[in-house]
């Protein structure tokens, strides 16, 4: 019985979707300005996990995430770069699928842009207007008047004033109250613009989402994702306006992914903790830090370091090398293991205890290797099949355990290995530790079995 953390009412609650079998999911993509860092990859690839392993279950999932094309960051690096932003918007598109295609993030059923929604938003706005929860301030621009909408604060479990005196708001006097936020912008000198009721100019942020997702899943829908930064005010400005404007229940299951944390501290620009999916990319394999993001529960507090992405590397090896040399059969059908990792994973998506599950395979498989191959074989299948609804264990397991080694001369690692085991036969130890630790310093593993020396590059 799937089980799902909501974070509208902070507990685990049994996931009944709205039309049974069927799950509408709308998560917040990415605003195209730069290359995408790894807090995003923490949280899309948390999301990739869920929805892969919802469509495993069974449940056909229409999966919505967003791209935001205009908004005050894309200008701003227009202007930078004396360019036009259309421009930067798909530098930045191509660059970010590039990322999310390495990183084996799925493409979502529509990744909606927020250009392309531009009259939905002006209808929103119009009825907004009409329902008596926006206004025209002094300055021309559109707002939300926070206050006629009863339920502002429920999602972020704070009353109104506990919002006002402790949020960052931009407080003016073209606004009736400083809560209040921007629905249609008036566009500056040289900036773009659509032509609206309201003169010239461009939709807020928070109205992007919540026209594009009720416009492609319905005024109702189950689930809600992004990360937790944008539970206040962006998720809770969404529910503010889309309720507002359809007098219908927006979401059913709020999700929220935790932050990636970089020496304790959230990583952002400002403190100079941040690195782009690319850059770490050059140094460690795709799997390795997809790995690294599920071994934490999708809700808590990750901290990245080069030391746990080597951990990461380790743990893919010794499932990689538990699959070695096995040959590929049918995984076993109604296994205890994946039972437990189905019960791991219907726990709100318990990533770590499902991997804990896959150790235990992993153990399981070594076992059996000489007693009994065709059994371990299939428990390969079945180690490779559940990894697969992690997005790992995916590649062949040569490819991986020797994966990194594009710049070292194999045939020189294969020559020293055989030198190796010449002077282990010949009782001549001292040679043999003398190259066992050369291909050490070369950052190469050896592992010596029944059937020969087999050997892994492990930076």
């Amino acid at each position: 019985m799937l089980k799902i953390y909501n974070s509208l009412n902070r507990q685990k609650e049994i996931f009944k979707p709205i039309q049974e079998g069927k799950i509408n999911l709308y998560i917040c993509g990415v605003t195209v300005y730069d290359y995408c860092h790894i807090g995003h990859a923490r949280t899309y690839t948390a999301f990739d996990v869920i929805i892969r392993y919802l469509k495993w279950r069974g449940y056909h999932v229409t999966h919505v995430r967003n791209i935001t094309d205009i908004e005050d960051k894309i200008i701003k690096r227009a202007n930078e770069n004396n360019e036009n932003y259309q421009d930067v918007v798909n530098r930045f598109i191509k660059a970010m699928y590039e990322d999310f295609d390495a990183l084996g993030i799925s493409k979502p059923d529509h990744d909606p842009k927020a250009t392309e929604y531009i009259p939905q938003m002006i209808k929103m706005i119009e009825k907004l207007i009409d329902n008596g929860y926006a206004y025209i301030g002094t300055n021309g621009d559109v707002y939300y008047e926070v206050r006629k909408f009863a339920n502002y604060g429920e999602l972020a479990h704070r009353d109104i004033d506990q919002l006002e005196s402790g949020a960052r708001v931009d407080i003016s006097e073209v606004k009736r109250d400083p809560l209040d936020f921007v629905l249609w912008k008036l566009a500056k000198p040289n900036e773009p613009f659509w032509e609206s009721p309201w003169g010239p100019g461009r939709p807020g942020w928070h109205l992007e989402c919540s026209v594009m997702s009720t416009v492609l899943l319905g005024n109702t829908f189950d689930i809600h994702g992004g990360g937790k930064d944008l539970i206040f005010p962006h998720h809770e400005n969404e529910i503010a306006q889309s309720e507002g404007a359809t007098h219908c229940h927006f979401v059913n299951t709020w999700m929220h992914a935790g932050y990636l944390q970089i020496n304790k501290e959230k990583m952002s620009k400002s403190l100079g903790n941040f690195f782009t999916i690319r850059d770490v990319l050059k140094d460690h394999h795709p799997e390795t830090l997809r790995y690294f993001f599920t071994t934490s529960h999708y809700r808590s507090p990750l901290s990245y370091s080069e030391d746990a992405l080597h951990q990461a590397h380790s743990s893919l090896c010794r499932f990689y090398t538990a699959m070695r040399d096995l040959p590929n059969v049918e995984a076993p059908i109604d296994s205890e293991f994946e039972k437990k990792f189905v019960e791991a994973m219907d726990d709100d998506f318990n990533t770590p205890i499902a991997l804990s599950v896959l150790f235990d395979l992993a153990h399981e498989i070594q076992r059996l290797r000489e007693k009994e191959p065709k059994m371990a074989a299939e428990y390969a299948g079945l180690l490779k099949k559940l990894g697969g609804i992690l997005g790992v264990l995916q590649h062949p397991p040569e490819e991986f355990l020797k994966s990194g080694t594009t710049d070292l001369d194999v045939k020189k690692i294969e020559e020293l290995i055989t030198l190796r085991n010449q002077a282990r036969t010949n009782k001549n130890w001292a040679k043999a530790d003398r190259v066992r630790a050369k291909l050490s310093a070369m950052s190469i593993v050896l592992e010596d079995g029944a059937e020969g020396t087999s050997w892994r590059y492990e930076k």
